[in-house]
């Protein structure tokens, strides 16, 4: 019949290819808006590239270089006033609601799209047709819908219309700011939201790609999924897709025992992974300890403040500063591996431009974990000379 569309297909084959048809989308920002255009990640091949262009026009009316300067300044601008669609600032629920409107107003500011949008598509094919009538694609998604599905196509066509509204514009923006796991504390409050999603094609993985932004993998851990990066290889074997950068991975040599400029640089790049095994290794089971220690009146007290021993400090409120005064006052070796903890990250924020001062900081850091009497501070010390750059192969 007529109101089936030309495919006339079952419920169950359009809901599958409804997902079929927005998975396409999700992959489309994440891999080329995202990964490629927006942080430079990896290289496309041009046809490729065009098909997401041609892709995204149909299914979002979204333009290249207005979606990658909002992006940009998200990360140059994270949690602040500036930042386009912070939940920390503009409250979860604005960002979870009227994400794509925040979009959409921070892509109307030419200042942003001066700034940030640089190195984009600029070709006719953008200036005449994408960017003019960028609604004419939705348009034609629509007819191409109804024409294919019938009646039902309307359906299909709304929820391709609010796939990444909802789930990249709300979601990822909103809750990956203010709910999930951390695996690193970067300096801003991005969250993983789930250790594994087809739906969103990776970008729920936030908290990793916050800390290496520049990365076209974001996860991780053995139990995370990058859906995206399974894509990326998929075209890479192709030759569709070049990486050109990836997280860096920690290089250790047993038995090494020299603190030399080698071991300053390979901690610098791999200082996330450091202070995430600082966490693990020192912090955690020092803590264990004192909680079996400590009167049993103290260790609700404990319990309620042991995460915020290891977030990142700008991220912190008076309350939460309070709870860490108030613990610490009860426990001079959780004071001291604290202070240890804050003086290892300054060591990155005021000599990673000087390797002669980074080099010498670090060897007075190690000097003074190894003469703490604290174990597990000594062996986390002595793990860091072990520390070394990648060798590279011919």
């Amino acid at each position: 019949m007529w109101y089936n569309g030309l495919l006339d297909l079952s419920v169950w084959q359009l809901i599958a290819v409804t997902l079929v048809m927005t998975h396409v989308t999700i992959i489309s920002v994440t891999v080329y808006l995202h990964r490629y255009s927006a942080h430079r990640s990896l290289e496309l091949n041009a046809g490729l590239k065009h098909f997401f262009r041609f892709w995204l026009w149909l299914t979002t009316g979204q333009n290249t270089r207005e979606w990658t300067a909002v992006h940009r300044k998200h990360h140059a601008k994270c949690e602040t006033a500036e930042d386009p669609h912070s939940p920390v600032v503009k409250g979860l629920s604005t960002v979870l609601l009227r994400g794509a409107e925040l979009y959409r107003a921070e892509a109307a500011n030419p200042d942003t799209l001066r700034q940030y949008g640089k190195n984009c598509p600029d070709d006719w094919i953008e200036r005449n047709l994408y960017t003019r009538y960028r609604f004419l694609g939705i348009a034609l998604m629509a007819l191409i819908d109804v024409l294919l599905f019938g009646a039902l196509g309307i359906t299909v066509w709304a929820v391709q219309m609010i796939w990444i509204p909802f789930w990249a514009a709300g979601v990822v923006n909103g809750l990956g700011h203010a709910v999930g796991y951390r695996n690193f504390e970067c300096r801003d409050a991005a969250t993983n939201l789930v250790p594994w999603g087809i739906v969103i094609g990776g970008e729920e993985l936030h908290n990793n790609h916050h800390t290496y932004p520049n990365s076209a993998k974001m996860s991780v851990k053995p139990w995370e999924f990058d859906m995206g990066w399974a894509w990326i290889k998929v075209f890479s074997a192709l030759r569709l897709a070049r990486v050109q950068r990836v997280a860096p991975v920690a290089h250790r040599v047993p038995g090494k025992q020299d603190i030399d400029r080698d071991t300053a640089a390979a901690l610098l790049s791999n200082r996330f992974q450091v202070m995430a095994q600082y966490r693990k290794q020192v912090t955690a089971p020092l803590l264990a300890q004192e909680l079996a220690r400590v009167d049993a009146s103290l260790r609700p007290r404990f319990h309620r403040a042991k995460r915020l021993l290891s977030r990142e400090t700008s991220l912190l409120s008076d309350q939460h500063r309070l709870r860490i005064q108030h613990m610490l006052e009860h426990s001079q070796a959780l004071k001291v591996i604290y202070e240890k903890r804050l003086a290892l990250q300054q060591i990155w924020l005021k000599t990673s431009s000087n390797s002669h001062d980074m080099l010498a900081a670090i060897k007075e850091w190690i000097h003074e974990a190894e003469s703490s009497g604290i174990q597990s501070l000594r062996d986390f010390a002595s793990q860091l000379k072990t520390y070394s750059l990648r060798p590279v192969h011919a």
